[in-house]
């Protein structure tokens, strides 16, 4: 049995994401996360979320918004669109050190979210880019079970201020969509309207 520990999250960064396939032999479209973008492919193989190798880097390009890369390990286009949304990682210790105030995503996940005025919401969950910017994944506090996780943009008006080393995110948020699902608002409003048409006031008189 292997001495060495299996990676966790916490030891893993995720790098780039696969997009799709790009021709008829097995190339990859990748889309970078990484600062200075075809920096992805430059920390050795990329890995899956259990830390193992995934992905070999050959030849990245840049095409777009994004890059195209072949690997040894597809050699095939229906492999390469199989695996469209697969993450890929490189272990946190080959990445250099972030300057002060600085931080990579994977630092985000798990710290306690405070709203501006001091209210706990919950915890960062993950980090998402859906094409129109950063959004933050939030799971709320046990206590609010009935809330599912949410998403709040990440931008520097909603997401004032990172402490990574207190443990904190400060985020300025409506709370009417904080883990609100909008049929529980449209059920509240027909409540208010079945209880008005009920009052005494707004009954039609009898004969």
């Amino acid at each position: 049995m292997s001495d060495e520990q299996p990676k966790t999250p916490k030891d893993l960064t995720c790098v780039a994401v696969i997009a799709g396939a790009h021709g008829v032999h097995g190339a990859v479209k990748v889309k970078s996360f990484t600062a200075v973008p075809s920096d992805f492919a430059v920390y050795g193989p990329l890995l899956d979320e259990k830390g193992e190798i995934f992905l070999t880097p050959k030849n990245p390009r840049p095409v777009g918004n994004a890059f195209t890369m072949r690997s040894e390990q597809i050699t095939s286009r229906e492999q390469a669109l199989a695996l469209r949304g697969t993450q890929l990682f490189v272990p946190r210790s080959v990445l250099p050190e972030p300057e002060e105030d600085d931080f990579y995503y994977a630092d985000l996940v798990g710290l306690d979210v405070k709203t501006t005025d001091g209210k706990r919401v919950g915890t960062v969950r993950s980090v998402h880019d859906f094409g129109a910017g950063d959004m933050l994944e939030i799971q709320p506090p046990k206590s609010a079970e009935k809330q599912a996780s949410f998403f709040h943009p990440f931008t520097k008006a909603a997401v004032p201020k990172v402490d990574v080393k207190a443990g904190r995110v400060i985020i300025h948020i409506e709370e009417s969509i904080m883990g609100r699902d909008p049929h529980w608002e449209k059920a509240d409003a027909s409540e208010v309207e079945d209880k008005n048409s009920q009052s005494p006031e707004n009954s039609e008189p009898t004969a």
